[in-house]
């Protein structure tokens, strides 16, 4: 433009020059003897003037767009031959949706979802391309990239059929790693390996309606599993349409699976993000508030609410502070109140974050202690955790068994317990009730005679505490016997197999030890426990807390076990034609070995499984353990007809999931229509599994349905027999997948559905490669556990 302008400069000037010496002229002579063709050539001059200064003010216009904004003048690329077109400032032309995609593919890269930015998702998205991820079995693809796309406005493209974006911003993505995703479950101390190694995000979500500031807020998450455990992780990313930029704000880990959520926590009328890492029944959630940063391109940040320093300098603020960080929440916080209440009801501002982090934790205590547990073990944790020493050392002296059960949870107790008392000794060291569990936690870890030592060194204790604390510790050492009801049915649930040999000193029998005899045409069976009702509630392996007396635990188990009233059990086998054949078996002993508990039955000799049929393993459960559930079966046809809206959805979850398991191949999920055809006659069950009063729907897929499907090779190598067997997806009311036989662990199968005795919801009764085992529906962490 600037070569453009140079060479109408000297053009200019000529046209000038003509024109100032006829204006020279004019001026010598009188205006009134001039004459009609001077006249004419002046007002040319002046017209020839003035168009040249329009022409050279619109020039120079068009070159400060060009400086600071070309894409202003993209409109001159219609007329410019391809040498001279003019840059523009994007750092690509823009493209369609197609023309996106179609480049990512030719970077081996996926296609994501497209999220809105604003109320019009056709005038800006974010994109989240993934990749691939190499030797994957499930959730294989991975987050890699983040993109901001915006609608041209240039006439040039505005005036197509399709929509053009130019790309606005980008950001890469990697995930957390490792050691930072599990580290809620290390103590310091516990070594792990590869712990850099970045685990993938899968999932993008926007946080809607209550976010903080005028941006967006996204949550990039994936799931890993830790043992029994599923750990949610992931990454806080946000929008900042001012700057145009994505802000990775920070990473997050939570060993309950629990997403991060924006809640009210303090008074300041703005949200806070809260990430939930409670495990079990201890309680821990991190709270950040948005505070703003002297930074042009990143003008706030998430700043976690912590307790490490106390906003104020006032002791007993600081002792309150202290018992928070040792998890007595509840007396912290009304510790808290007191002090804010002779302060006028008036805190600083960090105080007042402090003390609400403590309420917030102090309510779910609360709550978990108001609960009626059925396990004296439970009830006592939750009431320590709350800060309630007296009335967890009610059901310590309830019974000889509880304190027996109590002893077990202090024994396994890992320093959390500990703390608790520690700290509120150190606040008032002449409690009772603290001195009391003090010593309790002392004699189970170290020995009681290093509780009686520490006893005595107590300056202000008295004879009568003294006494009363002493009785406490010899409950401990209480041989008496348990007071669950011997009247009770036996309801077992468990894994079975023949056995040759019997060693009677290795079994526990309820009479004096004698030799165990078979009669003609009995066998003996071995039992694995899976579950067990006690007379109050149902026990799952591995049995920690189970604690028998030193002297009789056979007397013990056959009360606990309900043996006593009932010592039959049916063993359950499954013949090749797919019956069940059920053989009744006589209880002669029991075993606890570990965490592990045993039962030897004798009973007649059951068929074999046959080489090269698959069948179920053979189940052993007593009479009044379950009762099985079986709804009617109908298609995913009439489903349709009953509900079209919600089977479309479903279908598309349910395609899903087999494309996550490999079942059929990645890509474009086929149209209803496509799906409707191959799947509509599949069989279906509709039951309620999770006590919402909302129907889940039940699909039990076979080989030969898969089959059909014509799916690639899975990724399971070689021939397995395995897959010949039947499998289970459920799905909630929600259409999403609670339930799947289809995952890495190939020898799961959900065998039945059960109603057990005593239980409100239903039980999926699950084969495993070496057992089975019961799962029900927990509400609070939305799972089959």
């Amino acid at each position: 433009m600037a070569n453009r302008s140079r060479k109408l400069t000297p053009k200019a000037s000529k046209l000038n020059k003509p024109h100032a010496g006829a204006m020279k002229r004019i001026a010598k002579k009188p205006q009134k003897k001039l004459k009609r063709g001077s006249w004419l050539s002046s007002m040319l001059a002046i017209a020839i003037l003035l168009s040249s200064a329009s022409l050279i003010m619109a020039f120079a216009w068009i070159s400060v767009l060009f400086i600071f904004n070309p894409d202003q003048v993209s409109w001159l690329n219609k007329i410019l031959p391809a040498w001279a077109q003019i840059p523009l400032s994007k750092h690509e032309h823009p493209q369609t949706l197609k023309q996106i995609q179609l480049n990512l593919s030719k970077e081996n890269k996926i296609f994501g979802e497209t999220l809105p930015l604003h109320q019009d998702a056709k005038n800006s998205f974010l994109l989240a391309v993934f990749q691939q991820r190499a030797n994957c079995q499930s959730d294989c693809k991975q987050l890699v990239e983040l993109r901001v796309y915006e609608r041209s406005e240039e006439l040039e493209f505005k005036s197509q059929s399709e929509n053009y974006y130019y790309l606005a911003t980008q950001l890469p993505v990697t995930g957390p790693e490792e050691s930072f995703v599990i580290s809620p479950l290390l103590d310091g101390t516990s070594e792990h390996q590869d712990i850099s190694i970045p685990l993938p995000l899968t999932k993008v979500q926007r946080f809607d309606g209550g976010t903080p500031l005028s941006g967006v807020w996204f949550n990039l998450r994936g799931q890993r599993q830790q043992g029994t455990d599923t750990f949610a992780y992931g990454d806080i990313v946000y929008y900042n349409p001012e700057r145009t930029n994505l802000l990775q704000m920070l990473s997050w880990t939570s060993p309950n699976g629990q997403f991060p959520k924006w809640q009210q926590v303090t008074g300041d009328g703005t949200k806070e993000l809260v990430v939930d890492q409670t495990i079990s029944l201890e309680p821990y959630l991190q709270v950040y508030q948005v505070k703003p940063l002297k930074l042009f391109l990143k003008p706030i940040q998430l700043e976690a609410i912590t307790l490490q320093s106390p906003a104020l300098k006032d002791s007993a603020y600081q002792n309150a502070l202290s018992i928070a960080r040792s998890g007595l929440w509840t007396p912290a916080f009304e510790w808290l109140k007191f002090i804010k209440k002779q302060r006028k009801g008036v805190l600083p501002e960090v105080a007042q974050a402090q003390m609400d982090l403590i309420r917030l934790h102090s309510q779910l205590t609360k709550t978990q202690a108001d609960k009626n547990w059925a396990s004296p073990s439970q009830e006592v944790l939750a009431d320590l955790i709350d800060g309630r020493w007296g009335k967890a050392l009610q059901v310590f002296e309830a019974s000889p068994h509880n304190a027996q059960e109590i002893a077990t949870l202090l024994k396994a107790d890992k320093k959390r317990l500990w703390n608790r008392t520690a700290v509120a000794l150190r606040v008032n060291p002449n409690r009772l009730e603290v001195q009391a569990w003090f010593a309790l936690i002392l004699a189970v870890q170290q020995g009681e005679e290093h509780a009686n030592s520490w006893l005595k060194a107590q300056p202000k204790i008295t004879k009568d505490n003294f006494a009363y604390i002493q009785g406490l510790l010899a409950r401990l050492n209480n041989e008496g016997t348990s007071q669950i009801s011997s009247t009770h049915p036996s309801q077992i649930v468990g894994t079975v197999q023949p056995i040759t040999q019997v060693t009677s000193t290795e079994w526990l029998q309820p009479n004096s030890p004698t030799n165990l005899k078979l009669t003609d045409n009995q066998v003996w069976y071995q039992v694995e426990v899976s579950a067990f009702h006690d007379g109050k509630r149902w026990l799952n392996s591995p049995f920690e807390n189970l604690n028998p007396p030193k002297t009789d635990a056979a007397k013990f188990f056959w009360k606990t076990l309900g043996i006593t009233s009932d010592p039959e059990i049916q063993i359950v086998v499954w013949l090749p034609n797919g019956e069940q054949q059920i053989t009744i078996a006589a209880i002669k002993a029991v075993q606890l070995q570990g965490k592990v508990l045993r039962l030897l039955a004798a009973g007649p000799k059951t068929p074999e499984n046959q080489n090269g049929v698959l069948q179920p393993k053979p189940l052993a459960l007593t009479n009044a353990a379950l009762e099985w559930v079986q709804p009617s079966p109908i298609t995913l046809q009439e489903l349709h007809q009953q509900n079209p809206q919600g089977v479309k959805v479903m279908l598309s979850s349910l395609w899903q999931s087999l494309q996550k398991s490999g079942e059929v191949p990645a890509g474009a999920i086929p149209s209803f229509e496509q799906m409707q055809e191959k799947l509509g006659d599949w069989p279906v069950q509709v039951i309620d599994l999770t006590n919402n009063a909302q129907p889940e729907i039940i699909l039990t897929i076979s080989a030969a349905a898969i089959a059909s499907l014509n799916q690639p090779t899975s990724g399971i190598q070689g021939e397995n027999i395995e897959q010949h067997r039947d499998r289970t997806i459920i799905l909630s009311d929600r259409n999403e997948v609670i339930y799947t036989d289809f995952t890495g662990n190939y020898f799961q199968r959900l065998s039945a559905i059960a109603k057990l005795s005593r239980v409100q919801s239903l039980a999926l009764l699950i084969e495993n490669a070496h057992n089975y085992s019961l799962r029900r529906w927990s509400e609070k962490n939305q799972r089959f556990e």
